[in-house]
C-alpha cells in the first residue's frame, strides 16, 4: 500500500509535465493562443518547450514548402485570343505570426492564393501578345524551308519575341509576391503548367494554317504552269527554228537540183539549132498541158509566146 502510494506523485509529475510541455518538429512552427489570442513569440526551432496547462493551446503551422495547383481558367491576350491557362506555384509560411492573425489554417490561405495568383496572372496574360505566352526564347531560329515562305508575305513566318514565357512568368511572381507578403506567406515560384486554344481558336487556327498551306501550294501551282508555259513556248520556237532550217534546206536542195537539170537539159539541147527548138517545142506543149484544161478559160494576144504554136497549126491537116 505504501508502495503503491509513493508511486502517485511520480505519476503526478510525469502528467504535469506531459500536460505543461510540447514538441516542435523539424517541419513545425509553433505559435501559443491563450483564450484564442497569440502568447509571445512563434516558435520556429525544433526541440521541447513548456506552457500554461489548459489555458494555453498549441497551433501548429507547416515549416515545409507548399504546393498550390491552381484551376484552369479562360483567359484572353492582348491580340484577344482566349486561352485555357493552367497555373501552379510553390510557397511558405515564413511569418507565422502574421499568417495566424490573418489566414490561421491552410485551406484559408490557398483560397487567397486562388484570389491573387489568378488575378496576377489574368492581368499578365492580357498585357501580352498570344507569342509572348506560348514560347520561352526569344532568340531561336526556326529551321523551316525558306521555299516554303520565299515570295509569299507574311505566311508562314514566326514573329519576333520581346520578352518571352519566362519574363510574363516572373512579372507574374512578382505581382503576386508583394500582396502575399502581408500574410505572411513567401512566394517561391510560379510556373504556367499548360496553355491550351480554347475550341474556338483552335478552330480558326487550324483554318489559319490550312489558309496558309494552300497559299503556298497555290504558289508552287503558278510556277508550275509559268514553267510548262516556259517549256512549252521554247518547245514550239525551237520547232519552228528545226522546220524552217529543214523547209531552207529542202529548197536548196530543190534549187540545186533544177539547177543541174537545166544545166542538163541546156548541155543536151544546146547541141544544135534543131535541139533547141526541139527543147523550146516541149517546154510549151509541157505549159499548154499545164494551162489548158476544161475549167480555165484563157485569152492570148496573137503576138504571145504560148500562142506561137498555135498560129504554126495548119488547119486542113488536123
Amino acid at each position: 500500500m505504501k508502495a503503491q502510494l509513493s508511486l502517485i506523485p511520480i505519476i503526478l509529475v510525469l502528467w504535469a509535465a506531459y500536460v505543461c510541455s510540447y514538441v516542435v518538429e523539424e517541419t513545425d512552427q509553433v505559435i501559443l493562443t491563450q483564450f484564442g489570442k497569440p502568447v509571445g513569440e512563434p516558435v520556429t526551432e525544433a526541440g521541447l518547450y513548456f506552457k500554461l496547462p489548459f489555458i494555453q493551446e498549441i497551433n501548429r503551422i507547416e515549416k515545409r514548402f507548399l504546393p498550390w495547383d491552381g484551376p484552369s481558367n479562360e483567359m484572353s491576350t492582348k491580340d484577344k485570343t482566349y486561352l485555357i491557362i493552367d497555373t501552379f506555384a510553390r510557397w511558405r509560411i515564413n511569418d507565422p505570426m502574421k499568417y495566424f492573425l490573418r489566414l490561421r489554417d491552410e485551406r484559408s490561405a490557398l483560397s487567397r492564393l486562388d484570389d491573387i495568383l489568378g488575378s496576377e496572372t489574368r492581368n499578365a496574360v492580357a498585357k501580352h501578345e498570344l507569342i509572348e505566352i506560348v514560347r520561352t526564347t526569344k532568340d531561336r531560329v526556326p529551321k523551316t524551308d525558306e521555299s516554303l515562305t520565299q515570295g509569299i508575305g507574311k505566311v508562314g513566318m514566326l514573329y519576333p519575341i520581346k520578352i518571352g514565357r519566362e519574363k510574363v512568368e516572373q512579372q507574374i511572381f512578382e505581382k503576386a509576391a508583394e500582396k502575399l507578403e502581408g500574410f505572411g506567406i513567401e512566394l517561391l515560384d510560379v510556373r504556367f503548367k499548360r496553355i491550351n486554344y480554347n475550341e474556338t481558336v483552335r478552330r480558326r487556327i487550324y483554318e489559319r494554317m490550312v489558309s496558309e498551306r494552300n497559299q503556298i501550294a497555290e504558289r508552287f501551282r503558278s510556277e508550275g504552269a509559268g514553267e510548262a508555259a516556259k517549256i512549252m513556248g521554247k518547245k514550239e520556237k525551237d520547232l519552228q527554228e528545226i522546220e524552217s532550217e529543214a523547209y531552207k534546206t529542202v529548197q536548196e536542195i530543190y534549187g540545186e537540183a533544177d539547177a543541174n537539170a537545166s544545166a542538163i537539159y541546156a548541155e543536151a539541147y544546146n547541141q544544135s539549132t534543131n535541139a533547141s527548138d526541139f527543147y523550146s517545142f516541149l517546154k510549151t506543149l509541157e505549159t499548154y498541158e499545164d494551162i489548158l484544161n476544161s475549167d480555165i478559160s484563157l485569152f492570148l494576144t496573137t503576138d504571145s509566146p504560148v500562142f506561137q504554136l498555135l498560129k504554126n497549126l495548119d488547119p486542113e491537116k488536123n
